[in-house]
């Protein structure tokens, strides 16, 4: 077993009160990049629905919220799935439930207050985005389950956290058409992707314990199966552009994000767990460079 771990018990966090560290560890907040890769698809949706300029950056302000407390309620809820398991793995024996910092109970309630503060923003959206809320909670409470039964929990993962993309268009349009269709299915990919590089810290680990993942199930063939994922989320932005009626300038501006998940093709290296973690962390720029080549073509 390695002893790579990506808790950073050190940094901001360790400044806030004590008390306050075992819940700050256990919704991520000293790993703001899940925050980050949640709201990104998100942010595409509403940018590619084009709404007047107040009501993208209320609902921007919303998703970003929406995205604190939801990434943390998800991290609440795959950790008490995940304590016995996470016990076993390197990477996530010291998290605050596997390592016995907080009791179940607390997480209970910890999850209850993240879903209230979701509940909260939800409400602030039209019907059709409230009802596509509610039905993703099904996906949140499922996705930590995955790892167990099927050989591919980044793909649910990718449905999980790629759902902001659709959920931002309505939100902003109170439609479902094709381009809804599109930008969720490149964020989809996108998070199969990513997700893929991050599960290879834990490849030998998840083996020993019996958990599954795309980074056991490809492994050494990981990267032609990433260079499809990456090329296929490229595709479906194209389509999204193409019926969102984007202007040229959106595709010359793909430029940037593809040569960026190009990169992360060519310099993955899976016995590398530090350089996955950098590769996993980089999609924060290929998001934001996604949403820019957006935001170019609807003006």
């Amino acid at each position: 077993m390695n002893s790579h771990t990506d808790i950073v018990a050190t940094g901001w966090v360790a400044r806030l009160p004590r008390s306050w560290l075992p819940y700050l560890l256990l919704a991520r907040a000293d790993r703001p990049i899940g925050t980050w890769l949640l709201f990104l698809p998100g942010m595409w949706g509403i940018l590619l629905a084009r709404p007047p300029l107040s009501d993208g950056i209320r609902l921007l302000l919303l998703f970003g919220i929406g995205s604190l407390a939801m990434r943390a309620a998800g991290c609440v809820v795959n950790d008490l799935w995940d304590r016995d398991i996470d016990r076993k793995v390197a990477r996530t024996a010291g998290r605050p439930l596997a390592s016995g910092a907080l009791r179940p109970i607390q997480a209970l309630l910890f999850l209850a207050v993240l879903l209230l503060v979701g509940l909260a923003v939800l409400v602030q959206l039209n019907p059709p985005a409230q009802r596509m809320g509610i039905g993703s909670l099904l996906l949140v409470f499922l996705y930590p389950l995955a790892k167990r039964f099927t050989w591919w929990p980044q793909l649910v993962m990718g449905f999980t956290f790629g759902f902001g993309a659709p959920l931002g268009y309505t939100a902003a349009t109170g439609v479902i058409d094709g381009a809804w269709v599109a930008i969720y299915l490149a964020a989809i990919l996108w998070d199969l992707g990513f997700d893929t590089i991050y599960a290879h810290q834990d490849r030998e680990d998840d083996a020993l314990v019996g958990v599954r993942s795309t980074a056991r199930l490809f492994g050494e063939r990981t990267r032609p199966f990433l260079a499809v994922c990456y090329a296929g989320t490229i595709a479906m932005l194209v389509t999204a552009g193409i019926l969102a009626g984007l202007r040229p300038w959106f595709y010359a501006a793909l430029i940037v994000p593809a040569a960026l998940l190009a990169r992360q093709v060519i310099t993955l290296n899976i016995h590398d767990p530090a350089r996955c973690l950098r590769l996993f962390r980089a999609n924060r720029e290929v998001g934001i460079a996604i949403g820019l080549a957006i935001l170019v073509g609807a003006l």
